[in-house]
């Protein structure tokens, strides 16, 4: 009985990875952010601010907007994975002259890591197949800001948690390959320093329409 039972164990331990389905897929698109505040403390002693920002996503100019992902897919139409998008936000003129600064953005990127589960419905119409997903996670961008007062800030911060959410549609090319195009939103709460005795505090909320290719296995 115990050899059966053994056996049995083993050929469904064997079976589940075949059953499910292994998706990687990039993608790029038109990424977008919605005004947010910004507050904290200037460098240097420069005293507290609070301003409204309207963020520019710039996503076609250097560094990319883009974002790749893996989901495991199984037979029931659920899915698990993980996403990496990296998003940009970039501070307007008017608000960098009112801080006194000359950069103040996340460009290499505003970067996102999610934990993600998804469902799907397989060839709903024709060979298309429709999907809705989220995700939570971390913000952890690459703060670039140089102020009047002398302070530099370059490097990667842990700011804070994240949220993303997706619906999309795929069509397949081939019997691994498929298109998508897909809507994304994430949030995401930013609390990080400036060299020389500043800090920040900002929500950053991007929209984008992403389009990328998939290989399934």
């Amino acid at each position: 009985m115990k050899r059966v039972i053994l056996g049995a164990s083993l050929a469904v331990a064997m079976a589940a990875p075949v059953a499910a389905e292994t998706e990687l897929s990039i993608y790029t698109g038109w990424q977008t952010l919605p005004h947010s505040r910004i507050s904290g403390e200037l460098p240097n002693g420069g005293g507290s601010y609070d301003e409204l920002v309207g963020w520019k996503g710039k996503s076609f100019q250097m560094p990319p907007y883009y974002g790749a992902r893996a989901m495991w897919w199984q037979p029931s139409g659920l899915g698990f994975g993980v996403e990496y998008t990296h998003t940009k936000a970039y501070a307007p003129d008017d608000t960098k002259d009112d801080l006194g600064f000359s950069r103040l953005e996340f460009t290499d990127g505003h970067n996102v890591l999610t934990a993600n589960v998804a469902k799907r419905w397989d060839q709903q119409w024709g060979n298309v197949t429709p999907y809705v997903g989220g995700g939570l996670g971390i913000a952890f961008p690459h703060v670039d800001a140089k102020h009047d007062s002398g302070s530099r800030t370059y490097g990667f911060q842990v700011t804070g948690p994240a949220v993303r959410l997706t619906a999309g549609a795929s069509l397949p090319i081939n019997d691994r390959y498929s298109v998508f195009g897909e809507y994304q939103f994430t949030y995401s709460t930013n609390e990080g320093d400036f060299d020389d005795g500043g800090s920040f505090d900002t929500d950053i909320k991007t929209n984008a329409l992403n389009v990328g290719v998939s290989l399934s296995f």
